[in-house]
């Protein structure tokens, strides 16, 4: 009898262990059912039961935006062996499983597809704007959960469904007109932005719009395409010519990248304003890193913090992927504990159907207050849009610190 109790005692931590390093599958990899132990009999019974909850994720994990899309992925993948480790969600462990769209739309639907296949039933994604939009067509049809930790474009929380961590475009560029503007970082702007992109091209018009009000002037405001996007001499010209002292960039960090060599090569140095598509910006293949020395970006996660939980979340990120985490991944970690803790107030349940689960979150979400990375305090309302102060963050020496 003794060794038949040492034996289930042995097999129980084993599974303790296993819900402990359990982490997200990507790009179609198999992802392990895992069983956690409670104290509490409700989590006892979860775990007895085999049922988990399942997290999908979508998002570019190769191609010029993997820095995103991995980033999205690697911090699900801690949230979620946390949460394990801590019992699960209320008694039951969690999966997760992440798919690579290839900053596609399409691919995007396919993704979500597979995704469906596996029997997920939250979705935190897809990572970028048009690819989220996609997708929420069918998490609409499905009436499936929701939560964009990084698609900005105003449309992408069209539906009821469907609700994001980060700033949306309009919000991102007034709040950035407002941070220059009181900060008098400039009396003379430049843009070049995408015209091609709903995400850049969101950023700008509200730029603009806001501009006047903030005591500066936009002397140049130059636009590229997805087809013309590796030459920006036109539009740096432009820019000098009009004197802008600062340039304001609401576009991704690949092409930024491009703007400052080529602007070096010029010899035109004016401050450089990004939002939250230019945090990758130090991890472009090829880069003289020292170009974006004194560039500024909008964000709401700055990785030198000194707070408890961003010292622990970059400790544990590191150690876990070799490198600092951007705010795509400090927004995505957070969507989880979100929906965790929309689930933990409902005390809802696995067995639950996609639908069922999805309308709890829906009237849940917009009663909560939730803590994380990007912000002490977060709130949603029924548009979707969450509630939270921006941060700036500038490059020095070769790393994120957090603007004065």
């Amino acid at each position: 009898m003794k060794k038949m109790k040492s034996f289930i005692s042995m097999m129980a931590a084993a599974a303790m262990l296993a819900g402990t390093l359990a982490g997200c599958g990507n790009s179609g990899a198999d992802t392990a059912t895992t069983a956690g132990e409670s104290t509490a009999t409700e989590a006892t019974e979860g775990a007895a039961s085999g049922a988990t909850f399942k997290f999908g994720s979508i998002g570019p994990l190769t191609g010029g935006a993997a820095a995103y899309g991995n980033a999205v992925a690697n911090s699900i993948e801690l949230a979620v062996a946390e949460i394990n480790a801590n019992g699960g969600i209320n008694g039951y462990q969690v999966e997760c499983r992440g798919e690579d769209d290839e900053l596609n739309a399409e691919k995007s639907v396919n993704a979500y597809n597979t995704l469906k296949d596996w029997g997920m039933q939250f979705l935190v994604g897809s990572t970028t704007s048009a690819c989220s939009l996609a997708v929420s067509e069918n998490t609409h049809e499905d009436n499936m959960f929701q939560l964009t930790p990084s698609a900005s474009a105003a449309d992408c929380v069209a539906y009821d469904n469907v609700f994001r961590v980060c700033f949306s475009d309009p919000n991102q560029g007034l709040a950035s007109a407002q941070y220059i503007g009181a900060h008098k970082l400039a009396s003379k702007v430049g843009i070049i932005y995408d015209s091609s992109d709903v995400y850049s091209s969101g950023i700008y018009q509200t730029f603009a719009q806001e501009a006047p009000n903030q005591g500066f002037e936009v002397v140049s405001a130059e636009a590229f395409t997805a087809d013309s996007k590796t030459d920006f001499s036109v539009q740096l010209q432009k820019a000098k010519d009009a004197g802008a002292e600062l340039l304001f960039l609401p576009i991704y960090y690949t092409e930024a990248s491009l703007i400052l060599t080529q602007a070096n090569t010029m010899g035109y140095a004016p401050i450089f304003f990004g939002v939250d598509g230019m945090d990758g910006i130090l991890t472009v293949e090829n880069f003289d890193t020292s170009l974006a020395e004194g560039l500024m970006l909008l964000t709401p996660f700055a990785a030198d913090a000194t707070d408890d939980l961003t010292v622990n979340y970059v400790k544990n990120y590191q150690d876990k992927f070799g490198e600092t985490p951007n705010q795509f991944g400090a927004d995505a970690y957070d969507a989880v504990y979100v929906i965790k803790q929309c689930l933990e107030e409902t005390g809802a349940t696995p067995d639950m159907s996609v639908s069922d689960l999805c309308e709890s979150l829906k009237s849940t979400i917009v009663t909560i207050t939730a803590s994380g990375l990007t912000s002490d305090t977060m709130t949603w309302d029924a548009s979707g849009e969450p509630n939270k102060e921006p941060k700036a963050v500038v490059i020095k020496d070769g790393a994120y610190v957090t603007a004065e």
